[in-house]
């Protein structure tokens, strides 16, 4: 398609929002210097539009491929990131890596154990992968901190979508080209080319021409 086609489809208020956005982009060397100071391995080129929440505990490991794009800003997601990706391998151990091409925006990925996302993935804003619980009981009332004992390892496949706002839990595993619905709660695998859809989320084949 021409450019001239292209931009007919657009207001000037559109393109003037696609020109602001360029700038925004330049701060993102500024947030990878950050992550590549706290432990994030990089694999290639990545870009962060806004700023992310990463920690890396000694002896755990983030990896980046080529070609991740992390979403934090308000302005990033047509939906708007209503807070900024967090990214934490939050043990001795930990893995947390995201293939070539993978997309994120004001996404929630914790892992005490492992969560690994595929090649191609994206991941709509507020969804939420988590390997473990965070707590346990200790005493008669009180919780502790625990990121390991209870943690089961995620493996999320390639050309996976996950909606926003869906919350996939320890132990999981999703086939490539899965989609995750929107809101879903998963707590079981999801096979390939298979859609998860509710609270507990339910799985069914995709229909021809969906996937």
């Amino acid at each position: 398609m021409s450019p001239n086609r292209l931009a007919s489809r657009h207001t000037a208020a559109t393109l003037l929002g696609a020109a602001l956005a360029r700038p925004r982009q330049w701060s993102s060397w500024l947030w990878r210097w950050e992550a590549r100071f706290k432990g994030v391995e990089f694999e290639g080129r990545s870009l962060f539009l806004g700023r992310p929440l990463i920690s890396v505990s000694k002896g755990a490991r983030i990896v980046l491929g080529d070609g991740v794009r992390i979403a934090s800003s308000v302005r990033a997601n047509p939906l708007a990131c209503f807070q900024p990706s967090a990214l934490r391998a939050m043990a001795a151990g930990a893995r947390l890596i995201l293939g070539r091409n993978v997309g994120i925006s004001a996404t929630v990925l914790c892992a005490g154990a492992s969560i690994e996302v595929g090649e191609g993935t994206i991941m709509g804003a507020g969804a939420m992968v988590l390997d473990h619980d965070f707590h346990r009981p200790v005493g008669q009332w009180e919780w502790a901190d625990e990121h390991q004992a209870n943690a089961r390892p995620v493996n999320i496949g390639r050309g996976v979508f996950v909606g926003a706002r869906a919350i996939i839990l320890k132990g999981v595993t999703i086939g490539d080209r899965a989609v995750i619905g929107a809101g879903a709660v998963v707590t079981h695998d999801v096979p390939a080319a298979h859609l998860a859809v509710g609270n507990p989320a339910r799985v069914v084949p995709l229909k021809a021409g969906t996937s």
